[in-house]
């Protein structure tokens, strides 16, 4: 009686020989050599591709720099094309000075001492001499009087002051100013053109504007308050200097170039950095260059223009406000620090994104993370009795194209949106993690096919 060989333990699987143990001697040797050059010929690359590689680099390296610089004069051109052509932009740069406390207690101290200057304290104190002996006042009360010129001097500095801080200090002060400024727009073009006339002028290295309507406005109040000597004020023109500047010239020839080219300037800058990237060998880490070169080129006018308010502060004129100087050079600059922090703003995320679409092990693992959190919420939504069908084969279908669409749009709203903040570009790439995160909800993978049969719960045998 012959023993039945035990039965196979479930528990244990037959070990099943590799493709290596699979084949023969010679065919293991042979298999080897392929190996060994296919190795040798990855390495060596063919004939001249070194060269050629580090050309391409080369080129793509040099591009990049260039679209980095570019980007830095584009921002500064954009800018300085704004100010002088978009009368709305340069309302909103100049109009907020009007509230300013350091620029009003500039404007009041200037329109105080012109008024001043026109009032004849000498011809007050004879005429109130006058008065008293009409009046029949003793001769040592006239000669009182005639010692009263330096309290009537100071009284009426302070009736003047005064009047001229409520006129500066109101609201209805900052529609004088807005309105009067959106006026004189087409003005202040001339005056970085270098042209003079008009209420924007150019003299002696200075930008100032004329204050002179304010004048008439505190003369009118003063008569109004009783101050009838201020009746004789005659219509003055007095300059408030907004800017000042030995080299005031130079830089109205930049803006002037900068004037020019502002408009087309952006648009070269992204196409040579698209063509840096479409040089390089290893495209996508190009485009982390352009990106950390964009970013780096933002920083360096952010501290260029720290810098510029330190040494225009330290070159004013003699009895220059600087609090009031460094509010003006602030607001003149004010959209222009916005463009920087945009600029850099844009220019690291397109460095990160870049990154994460990359095989490193941080990317790896934040993709793969966040596909599975997405992935859970799918599944869930599905057992909830989402219908995904049709849909999710289609995304699945076209997960690239819809991507590209995505950021196409996002690339258009940047173009297209007048003057985006950091705010503005912060948003627009949020909404763009959004649409990628419903693009990877939507996905639900592959149908089952033939050559991929689907699992399904076996049927119990009858």
């Amino acid at each position: 009686m012959t023993s039945s060989p035990p039965p196979p333990d479930p528990d244990k699987h037959p070990v099943e020989p590799s493709g290596d143990q699979q084949l023969s001697a010679r065919e293991r040797n042979e298999l080897d050599e392929l190996r060994h050059r296919v190795s040798a010929l990855e390495s060596a690359g063919p004939p001249g591709a070194a060269r050629h590689h580090w050309l391409r680099s080369t080129g793509s390296v040099l591009l990049i720099l260039l679209a980095s610089l570019l980007s830095l004069l584009a921002v500064v051109a954009v800018w300085a094309n704004s100010i002088v052509r978009d009368t709305d932009r340069y309302v909103a740069t100049v109009g907020p000075l009007a509230s300013n406390p350091d620029v009003q207690k500039a404007v009041t101290n200037r329109v105080t001492t012109e008024v001043l200057a026109q009032i004849d304290v000498e011809a007050l104190v004879k005429q109130l001499e006058q008065a008293a002996s009409e009046k029949g006042a003793p001769p040592r009360a006239a000669q009182l009087l005639g010692d009263l010129k330096g309290p009537i001097t100071s009284g009426l500095k302070s009736l003047v002051s005064g009047t001229v801080e409520r006129v500066v200090s109101s609201n209805a002060f900052d529609t004088v100013w807005v309105n009067a400024n959106r006026r004189v727009h087409s003005a202040l073009d001339k005056a970085l053109t270098g042209e003079s006339g008009g209420a924007v002028s150019v003299k002696n290295g200075q930008v100032a504007i004329d204050v002179g309507p304010i004048v008439a406005q505190v003369k009118e109040q003063l008569v109004s308050a009783g101050f009838q000597p201020a009746a004789r004020i005659p219509a003055v023109h007095t300059d408030f200097v907004v800017f000042a500047s030995k080299d005031v010239g130079k830089i109205k020839t930049y803006l002037k170039l900068l004037e020019i080219i502002g408009t087309w300037l952006p648009i070269i800058a992204v196409l040579i950095a698209a063509l840096g990237v479409y040089l390089a060998v290893h495209r996508r880490r190009a485009l982390i260059g352009v990106g950390l070169g964009v970013f780096v080129a933002m920083l360096v006018l952010g501290v260029a223009l720290a810098l510029m308010r330190s040494v225009y502060l330290d070159h004013l004129p003699v009895g220059a406000s600087e609090a009031a100087a460094g509010a003006v050079f602030d607001a003149l600059v004010k959209f222009l620090r916005s463009g920087v922090r945009a600029v850099g703003a844009l220019a690291l995320a397109t460095a990160l994104g870049a990154f994460l679409i990359g095989p490193s092990r941080v990317a790896v693992l934040t993709r793969t993370g966040c596909q599975k959190g997405i992935g859970a919420l799918r599944d869930v939504a599905v057992s909830a009795g989402l219908p995904l069908g049709a849909v999710g084969r289609f995304v699945h279908r076209f997960k690239r194209w819809i991507g590209g669409v995505i950021l196409a749009v996002a690339a258009i709203v940047l173009f297209a949106w007048n003057y985006p903040t950091m705010a503005v570009v912060l948003w627009t790439g949020v909404i763009v993690l959004i649409a990628f995160a419903i693009r990877e909800f939507l996905d639900t993978g592959t149908p089952a096919t033939p050559s991929t049969p689907a699992l399904s719960t076996p049927r119990p045998s009858v």
